[in-house]
């Protein structure tokens, strides 16, 4: 299954992108903690080029927690300010603003040397879509500022959202690369929800999630869906339709439907706190 997904909108936006680089003192890149690696924009080390960086660790309330704090060692070692985001917590707003504040610091250091006093730090939230921006923007300004939903491409356009007088962030749409080389990936993106299912076949990619589950969670999935071992996908949708309810008539498994269902179980945490990617190696995005 090859997983390509660039649509017209995301030309339009990654245009806007490079153009609003320039008004921008910092980059803020929001990531899914269960996929760092797939999650990362492999054009914006180039694009953002001499700004500074931010890295949140975004949904990491449904990522391992052990792999979380390697991920955020790693990007340490990288030179970059990473913050863990767990939405449920109010915590997440105090961590946030002080990752935000140490970042911003030496932005105000350069402004106070060049005599400039009391302007805004502007930053800039990009990412791939349905990692979370817009839920981080809201987290921070304490109201919905940005329009969220569980799915790619809710927002469409930039935004600038106040959070004080102090800074300022730009809201932007989630956007891919032109060509995913690498399918692995891919199949991340897509398992995560950052690709529009639409356009996916979602038996092949249930069926390559749950190859990796058996790995990384297996006691999760026989707990979930009465197992008593594991077998290959095809069998064990057989058991996932049957326990869910996803039959057609006359008792046969609806095998798209299945897959939806076990992709959902996995993308809104029922299956556990689970990281695909784990952290062996710094990401080779620099």
């Amino acid at each position: 299954m090859d997983v390509q997904w660039y649509p017209g909108h995301m030309t339009k936006a990654r245009r806007a992108m490079e153009q609003d680089l320039k008004l921008v003192d910092l980059i803020i890149e929001v990531l899914d903690a269960r996929i760092p690696r797939a999650s990362r924009n492999p054009e914006l080390a180039r694009l953002g080029a001499g700004k500074l960086r931010m890295i949140v660790l975004n949904k990491a309330d449904l990522a391992d927690p052990a792999e979380n704090e390697r991920w955020m060692k790693a990007f340490r070692a990288e030179g970059l300010t990473p913050v863990c985001m767990d939405s449920r917590a109010v915590s997440s707003r105090r961590a946030l603003l002080q990752a935000l504040e140490t970042v911003a610091a030496a932005k105000r250091e350069r402004d106070r040397a060049r005599g400039i006093l009391n302007r805004p730090v502007r930053a800039m939230v990009v990412g791939v879509p349905n990692t979370g921006k817009s839920t981080f923007i809201n987290c921070l300004s304490k109201k919905a500022s940005a329009k969220t939903g569980n799915r790619p491409g809710v927002t469409r356009s930039n935004q600038w959202i106040r959070l004080d007088g102090q800074v300022e962030l730009l809201d932007t749409p989630g956007v891919l690369w032109p060509r995913i080389d690498d399918q692995a990936d891919a199949r991340h993106l897509a398992a995560a929800g950052s690709v529009n299912d639409r356009i996916l076949n979602l038996p092949e990619l249930a069926a390559s999630l749950w190859n990796e589950l058996c790995v990384l969670a297996p006691d999760t999935l026989r707990e979930r869906y009465g197992l008593e071992d594991l077998p290959a996908y095809d069998k064990a949708s057989l058991a996932i339709s049957a326990s869910r309810g996803a039959l057609l008539a006359g008792g046969e498994p609806d095998l798209e439907k299945t897959a939806g269902l076990f992709l959902d179980d996995f993308r809104s945490g029922k299956l556990g706190r689970i990281t695909l990617e784990r952290c062996e190696e710094l990401p080779d995005h620099k």
